[in-house]
């Protein structure tokens, strides 16, 4: 009996070649090029540097309107702080003077908007004071105009109202002798912008509300001892 070696099938028998082993996978397969800093791209420069030669390519003025909406998309900002961002990325002056006249234009940028929309949301939400509202709004390059006319829509009545309501909690969490307590609170108040007048009358106004005993003792310190100088 004449023996057939085993695998002398053809076809898709037991002679077929194994299939050829998977090429491992390389940068570049998904589309996207090589990897950043890993291998070099045809003409011999890494893909890094070709992003940046690209990126030089590009309109600046379309440069600069991305930054600025990316700065936008996190929260409003007032031109100067738009300015800033496009400074801190090299934008030319002129190009981002454009922009910025531009995004006023079409009101995506109002300084004037910014500046009541903060000043409600800071002295409701923070309880700070004029004062303090307006430290930070000039910190923040609003116009010294801009700033006065924001200011102007919170009132006297409304700031000596919340000055109260932030005494009377302060004074629920604060222990110690009873001077010591008055001046803290007292502090508190100087810190988020009352004027020493408004800050003392809170306080006080805030301990009689608590007890007779507390109104006889706010009495009887002096309120020059804790009145802060207008800043």
């Amino acid at each position: 009996m004449t023996g057939r070696r085993r695998g002398a099938r053809t076809g898709r028998g037991w002679d077929a070649k194994p299939p050829a082993p998977a090429r491992p996978a390389r940068p570049g397969d998904d589309g996207m090029g090589p990897s950043d800093g890993a291998e070099l791209v045809d003409d011999g420069s890494p893909r890094a540097e070709r992003a940046a030669k690209r990126q030089a390519q590009r309109d600046p003025h379309e440069v600069a309107r991305e930054i600025c909406l990316r700065q936008l998309a996190v929260r409003p900002r007032t031109r100067a702080e738009l300015a800033a961002a496009m400074r801190a990325k090299d934008v030319a002056d002129e190009v981002a003077e454009a922009v910025l006249d531009r995004y006023d234009e079409v009101g995506m940028i109002d300084d004037a908007a910014f500046a009541r929309a903060w000043v409600s949301s800071r002295h409701h939400g923070k309880g700070l004071a004029s004062r303090a509202l307006g430290q930070e709004l000039r910190r923040r390059g609003v116009d010294a105009e801009v700033v006065t006319e924001a200011l102007a829509e919170l009132d006297d009545e409304t700031q000596a109202q919340t000055a109260y309501e932030l005494a009377v909690r302060k004074l629920r969490t604060t222990r110690g002798e009873p001077d010591a307590v008055f001046r803290r609170v007292v502090g508190a108040l100087a810190r988020k912008g009352y004027p020493g007048g408004i800050a003392v009358r809170a306080v006080k106004d805030a301990l009689a509300a608590r007890s007779a005993e507390d109104a006889e003792l706010a009495e009887l310190l002096d309120p020059d001892l804790f009145d802060t100088p207008e800043q």
